[in-house]
C-alpha cells in the first residue's frame, strides 16, 4: 500500500458564506466517513489562512524569520487529505471524488516519497 497526499488548493480571500460552505462541508464529512469506513483515510485536516503563516529559513547559523506565507500567489494549500492505497488509479479515483464535492477547488494527487 502507498500513501498519497491530496492537497485542496483554494483561491485567496474570504471563504465563502455558509449557504454555500455548509452543503460542501456535510458532503466532505460524508466522503471522510467513505474514506474511514473503506480503509483507505490516514489523515485530514484544513488550514489556517496563509497570512497566519510564519516562514524559517536558515542562512549559515542564522535562522531568518518571516510572517506571511513563502510565496505569493493568487491560490493557497488550504487542507489536505492522507490516504493509504493500493496504487496511483484508487489514489485519483479518491481524488475526483473529492473534487466534485469541492466543486471549482483543485487538488493535486502526489505519492510520498519511500
Amino acid at each position: 500500500m502507498n500513501q498519497y497526499l491530496l492537497s485542496i488548493y483554494q483561491p485567496d480571500g474570504p471563504p465563502p458564506g455558509p449557504e454555500f460552505l455548509e452543503p460542501i462541508m456535510r458532503d466532505l464529512n460524508a466522503l471522510n466517513e467513505e474514506m474511514r469506513a473503506a480503509g483507505v483515510w490516514v489523515f485530514a485536516a484544513g488550514l489556517h489562512p496563509p497570512e497566519t503563516a510564519t516562514v524559517l529559513k536558515a542562512s549559515g547559523e542564522e535562522v531568518l524569520v518571516t510572517d506571511g506565507p513563502f510565496t505569493e500567489g493568487k491560490e493557497h494549500l488550504g487542507g489536505f487529505t492522507v490516504i493509504e492505497v493500493e496504487d496511483l488509479d484508487a489514489a485519483l479515483s479518491w481524488g475526483s471524488r473529492l473534487a466534485r464535492v469541492l466543486r471549482n477547488l483543485s487538488i493535486e494527487v502526489r505519492p510520498f516519497a519511500g
